[in-house]
């Protein structure tokens, strides 16, 4: 019989059921369930990896040395914009470092350091596959390329002001960004509704509006 994390919400119950269910050897679904962690407490606290540990019949700590490789799986509280500017080379040559500055001089953070408390938190992350479009900054995993420092200033504007709850990269990439290392396909008005990359099956996709800006919150 598959374990039940009774405080999970009950969606993210039956996600973990189906996820353990599709597996031959239930530690096979660590990742997932950490995915789903992170879905349903904004990161994978020591609780949500204990919870994880449970579900899959692994220690915690083996648990843990999986979260802690992965950058993705946060250890700390994030705000609900989560900005990741990514400083590796051709990033760097294109004027990262005033990217990343100026989004830190606008939310008074210091790249790092997660603030639950505050609606952005800025990071600075290695090589995002952009680097055609460099800088490239995502917000919630989704992407601008192109990015100034005076369109990074706009942006962080733009999501205090707003408060979207659908964030979108084409809509950031039309009122953000600037080069793109390629002709993007049509326009998608899927986007992520967390600080965690979007992913339908999971619950963590929203619909909204390109050109028209998303709901507010």
């Amino acid at each position: 019989m598959t374990a039940v994390i009774s405080n999970w919400s009950h969606d993210n119950q039956e996600r973990a059921k189906r996820i353990i269910a599709s597996y031959p050897e239930k530690r096979s679904a660590l990742m997932p369930l950490l995915y789903i962690a992170s879905l349903e407490h904004a990161y994978v606290s020591d609780d949500a990896m204990r919870e994880v540990a449970e579900l899959t019949g692994i220690t915690p700590v083996q648990v843990q040395s999986v979260a802690s490789f992965y950058t993705m799986f946060k250890r700390g509280g994030v705000g609900d914009y989560l900005v990741s500017v990514c400083t590796s080379i051709s990033c760097y040559l294109g004027g990262a470092d005033d990217v990343l500055a100026a989004v830190e001089s606008s939310i008074g953070d210091v790249a790092g350091e997660a603030a639950a408390e505050r609606p952005i938190t800025v990071e600075h992350v290695e090589c995002i596959g952009a680097c055609g479009g460099a800088p490239a900054v995502q917000v919630n995993y989704e992407l601008i390329e192109g990015v100034t420092p005076e369109k990074a200033v706009a942006l962080i504007k733009w999501l205090t002001a707003t408060r979207p709850e659908v964030i979108l990269t084409d809509e950031m990439q039309q009122l953000f960004g600037g080069r793109r290392s390629f002709e993007w396909g049509s326009t998608d008005s899927e986007g992520a509704v967390r600080p965690i990359p979007a992913f339908g099956p999971y619950g963590s996709v929203g619909g909204g509006s390109v050109g028209g800006g998303s709901a507010g919150r």
